[in-house]
This record gives structure tokens, sequence and C-alpha cells, in this order.
């Protein structure tokens, strides 16, 4: 028997097995496309998250950055007073580390005083001084020298370890509670505390935050401190240097003196000429009579810079002591200096009884006796025209110096 052709497959046969075939690869594909769209997804999950985080990031920085700022500018703008420096300390600790609450204690001997508060409760909630003791927050954080965060007050082996603590905690509702300490050379000088109403520990980024902040205060009061000694200082350089430019006035007007009367011993008008002008001088004064007493009446004797009126007046005028006068007839009663910053303004004198002034125009005046033994021998007056104080305590004792120079 002849061996036959195989009898070839039908179209259909052929065909399955690439159908399968096709049909695997799709659904590979399928899934292949699953897991990329899924991985897409998880990246760009990702990418937002970071993105997130950058942002809270870049917020936070800018936050403290700000808050940064304007300490520094209330500290530039506050050299002398620190109260608005802890002010705005605690207001800006209180919202850079989401707090509802921060308080700025400083030590004072044995207790602290609240300096500054940012509160969401009444201040009046508040102590202004505490004693400091490890029965509180604050005393524990200022004697132990570091942080300390209660993260629930309402615990209750938070509750024994801080009673006082809870015991307000319980009263204004505070929950979470973060002091830390405000160090001067290793020395507590005070605590900044921050609190929340919920129970929320503060993250460590927080805790370094209020250090910043503490920091910032030190900073502040420090800042004060020196610069009140600076001032102090200065203050007494000024009044040293006033005291010996003073002295050197005295000095050199004494010796001029002195040398006037060596050389004129037989007449003593150039004296008075020169003790006057040396008065104008000191006491940057407008005019000046010296007065002899005569044992019933002062008479004027040499005079400076007065007008042409008012020397015509002194020609012939003799003042007794006596109250209710002029301020050369009140020193010649008291044998002590009279000073009169403004004669419309002394009720001790009337305007009408002071001829300096209805004549001479005289508005301040100083009188200074001259006295041998405790005895009278004549007035020294200056003048000035306008209503200011001539004599200040270093002028009024230049003149008491050159009045004894003659005597």
């Amino acid at each position: 028997m002849r061996r036959g052709a195989k009898p070839a497959k039908s179209k259909v046969e052929a065909k399955q097995p690439v159908a399968r075939k096709s049909l695997q690869n799709a659904g590979s594909r399928v899934r292949d496309l699953e897991k990329r769209l899924a991985e897409s997804l998880e990246r760009e999950k990702a990418t937002g998250e970071l993105l997130q985080e950058k942002d809270r990031a870049l917020t936070e920085a800018l936050d403290q950055q700000t808050a940064t700022s304007e300490i520094l500018r209330v500290i530039s703008s506050s050299p002398t007073d620190v109260q608005p420096v802890l002010d705005v300390v605690a207001e800006n600790a209180a919202k850079v580390c989401g707090a509802s609450d921060a308080i700025i204690f400083r030590r004072e001997g044995d207790h602290l005083r609240r300096d500054a508060h940012f509160l969401s409760v009444p201040v009046s909630e508040t102590p202004e001084s505490r004693h400091i003791d490890r029965d509180s927050l604050g005393g524990r954080v200022v004697i132990e020298r570091t942080s300390i965060q209660i993260a629930d007050i309402s615990d209750e082996m938070a509750a024994r370890e801080f009673p006082e603590t809870a015991r307000h905690a319980r009263r204004v509702g505070h929950r979470t509670l973060l002091g830390t300490p405000l160090m001067r050379e290793g020395v507590a000088i005070g605590v900044i505390v921050i609190l929340r109403t919920e129970i929320r520990p503060f993250t460590a980024k927080q805790v370094a935050l209020l250090q910043t902040f503490a920091d910032q205060a030190v900073i502040a009061i420090e800042n004060v401190r020196l610069f009140t000694e600076l001032q102090e200082k200065n203050r007494a350089l000024t009044q040293a240097h006033a005291q010996v430019t003073e002295a050197l006035e005295q000095q050199m007007a004494t010796s001029e003196i002195l040398r006037v009367i060596s050389s004129s011993p037989t007449d003593v008008r150039p004296v008075f000429k020169t003790i006057l002008a040396s008065a104008n001088r000191l006491c940057e004064a407008s005019f000046s009579v010296l007065f002899l007493w005569d044992g019933e009446a002062l008479t004027a004797a040499a005079s400076e810079n007065v007008s042409p009126s008012l020397a015509e007046h002194l020609r012939t005028a003799r003042v007794r002591p006596r109250e209710g006068g002029s301020p050369v007839a009140l020193t010649a009663l008291t044998r002590s200096v009279v000073h009169v910053s403004d004669v419309l303004a002394d009720p001790r004198f009337s305007p009408a009884d002071v001829p300096s002034h209805w004549i001479g125009g005289a508005r301040s005046i100083l009188s200074v006796p001259m006295l041998r033994e405790g005895n009278l021998v004549g007035v020294i007056n200056t003048w000035s025209l306008g209503a200011t104080l001539i004599a200040h305590p270093g002028q009024r004792r230049s003149v008491v110096v050159i009045a004894k120079n003659p005597l």
C-alpha cells in the first residue's frame, strides 16, 4: 500500500497556539503596566511627601528667622530697657514652638519673679513670684540647670514629682509643659516655660528652639546690664571731669585774684573788678555787683557789665537786711547763699522789690555772702537775664571760693 502524505491541519487548528500566546503576552503587558503605574504613583506620593516636608521645613526656618530678626530689632532699639525684649521673646517662643502660653521668670535671690508672659489664660492666674524649690517645674529647671519636659502634668507620677505645678495646672487647664533655664556663665538667672492645654509633647527640634529663645533673652538681659554699667561709668567720668574742671577754674580765678591783690596792696577796686569778672565767667552770668557791709546796710562797691540805669541806682542805694526784700537783703540777713532760678516764680520775693529785675531785667540771681570769722563783710551778686538756673552746685561753690579771696 502506498504510503500517502499526512493530512494537512486545518487553518483553525494551526492558529490556536498563536492565539494562546498572544493572550499570555497581553496579560503580561497589563501586569507590567499596572506595576509601572503603581511604582509611578508611589514615586509621586514620596515626592509629594518630600515636597511637603521641605515646605514645612522652609516655613519653620522662615518663622524662626522672622522671630530672631524681630527680637534683634527690639534689642537694638531698647538698649536700656529689657522688658520689651522679654515680651517679644515670650510671644515668639509660644508661636514658633506651637505653645498656647509662654512665661519668662527671672531669679531674685531665692525666688523667681514673672517678668514677661504670653498667655491664653488671665495673667492673674499666674503668680508674680514663686519660691525656688523642686516642687515646681520652674524651680526644678533653675536648680538642675537643664531643660525639663512634662508630657502630661495630670499623670499621677508627674503630679507627685511636681505638686506645685500640678496644682496650678489643674486650675488653668495646662497639660504639657517644657521649661528651659536662662544661663549666664554657668549660672541659671531665670527660666522660660512654654505650655500646651492638650497632651502633645514638644519635639526635640522645639526643645532646641526654646533653648535658642532662652539664649536670646539672656543676650538682651546682658545687653541692658552692660549698657547700664557703661552709662554709670560715663556719668562717673563726666562728674570727675566736671569736678577737675571746676577745681581748675577755681584755682585759676583764685590765682588771678591773688595776683591782683599782690600788685595792688592799697587799692581794692582792681581786686573787686577781678572778683566780679571771675564770678561772671564761672556762672555764665550777665552782670554782677559787689556790696560792702557798713554795719547797718549794704552799699555797692564795684560792678561788672551793669547797665547805666542800674549803675545810677546803685550809686545811692542802701540795702538793709530783711526778709521779703531782695535776694541781697535776704543774704545779708541769713549769712547764707540765696539762689533764685526765676524771680518771677519765686514766692519769697516780689519783683518790685528787686531792682536788678525792674531796672536791669534780671531773672536768675545768685547772692553769696562774704564772711570773715562768721561776720558779714559784704555780698556778691550775679544775675542772668534769662529765666535759667545760672548756678549749679559747682558754680555756687566757685563763687563762694572766690568770695573769700579779698577777706
